[in-house]
């Protein structure tokens, strides 16, 4: 199943590493990168490489590794259970250096910025792909600004590239205030109507207001089920309250229905 919730743990902190995968987040992200400062970047590789040897988790596990940093992937050779977390990608050219190093592994491309929006449909397309994301704060640092306008723009050209390659949604990007969670329901739920699916966090507070946002709804899955139900036979029929319902509609019931972590 597609991530809902990640959670990124600083890589040069591995007394948080089991405690970030009892969280209960679908997704855990050992982050060599920003999290860690350039002089704890040799002790982050060591602490992640230690670690990921003998972990043995339920959750998804990803390294971001720092984008064009050989000694990252050279570490992280022979080891099995992770994804990589490639940041700054604006070319596929760029992750067939990841694929080189480390064969078989999944990709999640993070695209922070300008020229990587405008490429983001050939690094979706991209077989190692699994995943895109994007790096909001780099992407709103280079253009100089954050407004909703412009930030939805960079969202929706990701929704299309993902999309248009075969791939999930997109997880929104981290809210950087760690204690405004009532602006991170009011991010996320936008986020949720541009199409985008599950988001990272920076803090395991953040986890369950990103988990209830992406929960369907009672009455949505009351709708899915009757969509379901209705159109088993093909055509076109209507549903108790008259709305009209097709096939078309089937493929949007079924998503919901698969995410809900609630009986049907």
């Amino acid at each position: 199943m597609t991530p809902v919730t990640g959670l990124y743990v600083p890589g040069d902190r591995p007394d948080r590493f089991d405690k970030a995968v009892a969280t209960g987040a679908d997704l855990v992200i050992l982050d060599l990168e920003d999290a860690v400062a350039p002089a704890g970047k040799a002790a982050a590789r060591d602490a992640v490489v230690a670690w990921l040897s003998s972990a043995r988790v339920d959750c998804v596990l990803q390294v971001r590794v720092n984008e064009g940093v050989a000694e990252d992937l050279a570490a992280l050779r022979g080891l099995t259970g992770f994804e990589v977390r490639l940041p700054k990608v604006e070319s596929p050219a760029q992750v067939d250096r990841v694929v080189a190093a480390l064969p078989g592994v999944a990709v999640t491309a993070l695209v922070e910025s300008a020229s990587g929006v405008e490429h983001a449909a050939a690094i979706a397309a991209h077989p190692a792909v699994t995943m895109v994301g994007l790096g909001e704060s780099d992407l709103a640092s280079e253009l100089g600004t954050r407004d909703d306008a412009v930030l939805d723009h960079a969202r929706i050209r990701l929704l299309y590239a993902a999309k248009a390659a075969g791939l999930p949604a997109p997880m929104l990007s981290a809210y950087p205030a760690i204690r405004d969670l009532t602006g991170l329901r009011a991010d996320t739920k936008r986020g949720k109507a541009l199409g985008w699916f599950g988001r990272v966090a920076i803090h395991p507070a953040q986890l369950p207001v990103i988990a209830e946002v992406f929960q369907p709804s009672a009455a949505d899955r009351e709708w899915a089920a009757q969509v379901l139900a209705a159109t088993r036979d093909g055509g076109v029929t209507t549903l108790a309250n008259g709305e009209m319902v097709d096939p078309a509609m089937v493929g949007r019931a079924e998503t919901i229905l698969s995410r809900s972590r609630l009986p049907e």
